[in-house]
């Protein structure tokens, strides 16, 4: 018995110690003539290979809401070689598929099969990244299910209430751009607008892919170069979007109508921090207290103790020129009030009583011990990868994790809460019905009031 005990206690040690020194694995750069970069690393123990690109075509970019997810999906209607059909039945006969996506800062393409199926598949994905040729009749059928979309989505307030917080504080800036658009624009849009949102910002020079997974180093090299150096070089010059951000002058919110609502959802909070914060990791910690996990603070407040709703969090949502700070929950009408002076109330504590050493270091085992496994598969890791190519992140973020989470003293935390998370002018956005909650919304601030039938946000 004596021996089982001293090798479990070793086998706990062990692994605390892999954890401590958790480190991102070797993968090589390859950065092709046409300023194309590739990320190479090679992960052997499951015989997959995982395929990340991405383009700096988010919906900051081209001045018109919905065109980066609208071309971002279009990739896949029909290439040169391949129509759309072809491309779902060749991804779905190897047990794979292939997902286009669109985000504020980037747009992207992913995909992961079996390393036996890479000669099948990495032409297609490269017809689909060079020689996309954007059919109208696919277009067209596509605009009418996504207007219809659009009104299903503001269904949910919770699916859009993201939109409509981006809206509220970042006013006529980039960020505030809708991703998926409006119905206006949808239906304004057109083939030349998305073979033209193509040529202008998915372009080699401003691309990165990451391949992690079960290949050969240099024969992957090798294919790569063969497949994309022939991508085209567009000599355009792309200024960088309007970021212009609205001053929070006062505490205000934007009452979204919606009348058949017998729920309140609401967003509170501010401004938060770019990507490049150096602060982003203690910062992270402090949320994890106050909203970032079951246990958090407004959890305990909101759910398990008063019962107003479900589940609350709260979050620094970054990106690459600014980023936002919510609390975010939804509540039957009747509660609305007192939810959100609850939800004030708790997060004030921060600023009250600021964090004590037993909370902090809580807080701080829960964030080590749920890193390593955000990066332990192919797909986390070529996730991370592209994700270092738009936001300019070092390897440290990985590397150093553990030492940046140690090194938080409860002075330190303290000051990243004086610091980062905002106190006064708070911005709220409420969708609910109107008629029930409008009185109520004037004690939080100036009142900006609109019906969520009306297209836009």
């Amino acid at each position: 018995m004596r021996r089982i005990l001293s090798t479990l206690l070793f086998s706990i040690v062990l692994v605390s110690v892999t954890i401590a020194q958790f480190k991102l694995p070797n993968y090589e750069v390859v950065t092709l003539d046409n300023g194309l970069i590739i990320y190479l690393m090679e992960k052997k123990d499951v015989p997959i290979i995982s395929f990340s690109a991405v383009f700096d075509a988010g919906a900051i970019r081209g001045g018109q809401t919905g065109w980066a997810s609208f071309t971002a999906e279009a990739l896949k209607f029909g290439t040169s070689n391949y129509s759309k059909i072809q491309i779902d039945s060749i991804f779905n006969f190897y047990g794979s598929s292939l997902n286009t996506y669109a985000r504020l800062d980037y747009s992207g393409l992913y995909t992961q099969f079996m390393k036996d199926d890479l000669d099948k598949l990495l032409p297609v994905i490269q017809s689909v990244i060079k020689n996309p040729t954007f059919p109208e009749e696919e277009i067209v059928k596509r605009k009418q299910r996504w207007i219809a979309e659009l009104d299903q989505a503001k269904e949910s307030p919770g699916r859009v209430i993201g939109s409509y917080y981006n809206k509220f504080l970042f006013g006529d800036g980039a960020y505030g751009n809708p991703i998926d658009g409006t119905k206006k624009m949808i239906e304004f849009t057109n083939q030349t607008h998305l073979k033209g949102f193509y040529l202008d910002y998915i372009r080699p020079e401003r691309s990165a892919f990451a391949i992690v997974g079960d290949f050969e180093l240099e024969k992957m090299k090798s294919e790569i170069k063969v497949d994309f150096e022939s991508w085209r070089v567009s000599k355009r010059l792309i200024t960088d979007p309007n970021f212009f951000n609205k001053v929070l002058k006062e505490p205000s919110v934007y009452l979204i109508n919606k009348d058949n609502a017998t729920e309140t959802t609401f967003m509170i909070g501010g401004f938060g921090v770019p990507m490049s914060n150096p602060d982003q990791i203690q910062i992270d910690v402090i949320n994890t207290i106050l909203g970032g996990r079951f246990t958090a603070w407004l959890n305990d407040e909101l759910r398990v103790n008063a019962g107003y709703t479900y589940g609350v969090w709260s979050r620094f949502a970054s990106y690459k020129a600014a980023g936002s700070f919510y609390i975010s929950t939804f509540t039957a009408t009747k509660n609305t009030e007192a939810a959100i002076d609850l939800a004030i109330k708790t997060y004030n504590r921060l600023f009250e009583k600021g964090i004590d050493e037993a909370t902090l270091k809580s807080a701080k085992n829960y964030v080590k011990g749920q890193f390593p496994p955000d990066y332990e598969t192919a797909g986390s890791l070529a996730g991370f990868l592209t994700q270092k190519y738009i936001y300019g992140l070092d390897d440290s973020y990985i590397n150093d994790f553990e030492k940046a989470v140690d090194g938080m003293t409860v002075e330190k935390a303290n000051e990243i809460i004086a610091k980062y998370f905002p106190k006064y002018n708070l911005q709220f956005v409420l969708i609910g019905k109107a008629d029930d909650i409008r009185e109520i919304a004037k004690k939080y601030g100036k009142v900006i009031e609109k019906n969520i039938d009306e297209d836009g946000f």
